[in-house]
């Protein structure tokens, strides 16, 4: 059983800052790549960030560089995004994704609005 639990969304002005978080639990950082991805309105769901299980090497989309940080608490298994300096491009509903290659799970979702 594997679930992935999102949290730390909300309403918040260009500029601000949110840190999301990742609770999972029936896996382990050690086995899955996780990553964040987002949907805004009348978008496909993108791609944002993800950290390996290895070494834990990073990527991020274009959008976001120099502005979200993606990382991990191995102990608390739990993954995180730290989003600063907001833009309303950001307002999207953010999922949480594990992926083996085997297996793909994904998160509900918390929702990130960001008002100019």
């Amino acid at each position: 059983q594997v679930q992935l639990v999102e949290s730390g969304g909300g309403l918040v002005q260009a500029g601000d800052s949110l840190r999301l978080s990742c609770a999972a639990s029936g896996l382990t950082f050690n086995t899955y790549t996780m990553g964040w991805f987002r949907q805004g309105p009348g978008k496909e769901r993108e791609f944002v960030a993800s950290i390996t299980r290895r070494y834990g090497i990073v990527k991020y989309a274009e959008s976001v560089k120099g502005r979200f940080t993606i990382s991990r608490d191995k102990a608390q298994n739990t993954l995180f995004l730290q989003m600063n300096n907001l833009e309303p491009e950001d307002t999207a509903v953010y999922y949480c994704r594990g992926y083996l290659g085997t297996g793909d799970y994904w998160g509900q979702g918390t929702q990130v609005t960001v008002s100019s």
